[in-house]
């Protein structure tokens, strides 16, 4: 290139990467930017030394809560510690977890040996590797003794961090195996927070995000609120649910469907199984229309139901893909699982899952996972649920028999829900309007009687941790016992006496 060329060609590269004058608006505000800044004192303190007038303080200028109105952060309880299935509070109050916390923690609040052991034993060695870049030894452990426990050929496996994150992961996964998009979901059922499972959800959750995301159908849950499938015989009943889902398969498109995605059992919705012979319905017609069959066990996987997972309570159901979170580190650590069958992992050897996460398989979490399960199974935790499963059941029907609020119960294994009612049998409120003031006089009750755990009235829901002893099973059934009083009379029936021994 002669001299005179280059130097052309020098300038007109310098004149097309010459910018425009533009100026942009001034800040209105000059933020400091905290170059300088110094950690107050009060960070250096050792951890439990704040008073609760500094927690609450922080809390009142700083935290955000989630599901429910911020203003309702003022009247939540500061922990201090727990100890078995009880927690206490700053002012010495000993409650008993009575829901698990969100139906999550499993094993209490005493962490065993194993656990504490395995988890620091991972972050001193390796606290962190990104999934794709690298395989730890735990993430092929874990992955191991989750395909020995699961059913049938379920053996592809990805580790989120929350349960949330597992559907979305599924979703994508149906996606991209089948080439579809579509997703059918029941109403009353919740899938997670993030955009997809929101969407995915059934209640009233949905709606926050806009319910404008496409692809999501609803069903009709076998069991729906308001109303009954015709007749009395319950095969019937039970083949009319499945002649309805399957016109809305017909009428939405089976090309157009990827995944049918149902909770193994409706948790958040009232503890709802479907009844003998629906979900194998179910997995026939995703056998005939070519649809994937996902069962959602973020709730009940691991233990909750006496099985290791909800479905197994449906003989010969196998889903082609199953989610859980919770239950797979007691909610030590935040973890999930999505596992899906032989032919659907292979189906991604050439082409990526399409879902990922920074902190999916995240190697001190899986540590606690891995750790957790080998407890469960050692100490035959599943036994246990299943030896109070009866007492369990005999308080549930006891307090529905004492309580004229209380319609009806359901419950599996350690998973148990009161339906209630007003005196004309109607409904008192539905989830998502505004608390009756019966509730919240009984949510008073549950706390003075030193009970805590989640409401989601009208749905009573009862889920202990899966080992608390028949002693203090029937002491915290007791307790609910007491201020289901405060319910019945605030609902307006007239005050009855009877306790659960």
């Amino acid at each position: 290139m002669s001299a005179a060329l280059a130097s052309t060609a020098v300038r007109t590269a310098q004149k097309a990467c010459k910018h425009w004058p533009h100026k942009s608006p001034a800040l209105t505000k000059v933020l400091d930017n905290r170059s300088a800044f110094k950690l107050d004192p009060k960070h250096e303190q050792p951890m439990g030394t704040w008073t609760s007038e500094e927690i609450r303080d922080a809390v009142d200028e700083h935290v955000m809560l989630t599901w429910a109105p911020g203003k309702a952060r003022h009247n939540v309880p500061i922990i201090t510690h727990g100890e078995g299935v009880y927690v206490f509070d700053d002012k010495g109050k000993k409650y008993l977890d009575w829901t698990s916390q969100a139906v999550c923690s499993n094993i209490g609040y005493t962490v065993p040996d194993n656990v504490v052991e395995g988890t620091v034993r991972q972050m001193k060695k390796l606290p962190f590797i990104y999934g794709g870049l690298g395989i730890t030894e735990v993430r092929a452990r874990l992955a191991s003794l989750v395909s020995d426990i699961l059913p049938g050929d379920l053996t592809g496996m990805v580790f989120p961090s929350s349960g949330s994150e597992a559907n979305e992961a599924a979703i994508m996964c149906a996606r991209r195996y089948t080439g579809k998009f579509k997703v059918i979901n029941w109403y009353r059922s919740y899938h997670g927070g993030t955009t997809n499972s929101q969407q995915a959800t059934g209640d009233f959750r949905r709606w926050f995000g806009g319910d404008n995301v496409p692809g999501f159908v609803k069903a009709f849950a076998p069991y729906p609120l308001f109303w009954d499938y015709a007749g009395d015989n319950e095969a019937e009943r039970t083949q009319m649910a499945l002649n309805m889902l399957e016109e809305q398969i017909l009428n939405e498109g089976p090309d157009t469907i990827a995944l049918i995605q149902f909770e193994s059992v409706i948790g958040g919705g009232g503890v709802i199984m479907p009844p003998p012979g629906y979900m194998q319905g179910v997995r026939a017609m995703c056998d005939k229309y070519d649809i994937l069959m996902h069962c959602d066990e973020v709730m009940v996987g691991f233990g909750r139901t006496g099985k290791l997972f909800g479905f197994q309570n449906y003989e010969g159901v196998i889903p082609d893909i199953v989610t859980a979170a919770k239950g797979i580190t007691s909610a030590i650590l935040p973890l999930s699982m999505m596992a899906c069958r032989k032919h659907i992992m292979d189906g991604f050897e050439d082409k990526p899952l399409g879902w990922g996460s920074t902190y999916q398989a995240h190697p001190v979490a899986m540590a606690c996972a891995y750790e957790n399960l080998k407890y469960m199974i050692k100490e035959d935790i599943l036994g246990h649920v299943q030896e109070l499963e009866p007492v369990f059941e005999d308080c549930m029907r006891t307090l529905t028999e004492t309580h004229p609020s209380i319609k009806q119960y359901r419950h599996v294994g350690m998973f148990g829900c009161f339906d209630a009612h007003l005196p004309n049998g109607e409904n008192p409120q539905l989830q998502h309007t505004a608390v009756h003031e019966a509730f919240v006089k009984y949510r008073m009750a549950y706390t003075e009687n030193g009970l805590i755990g989640l409401l989601r009235a009208p749905h009573l829901h009862v889920a202990p941790p899966l080992t608390i002893t028949k002693d203090e099973l029937l002491d915290g059934f007791d307790r609910q016992d007491r201020a289901l009083y405060v319910l019945d009379e605030g609902l307006g029936y007239q005050e009855m006496r009877g306790v659960c021994l």
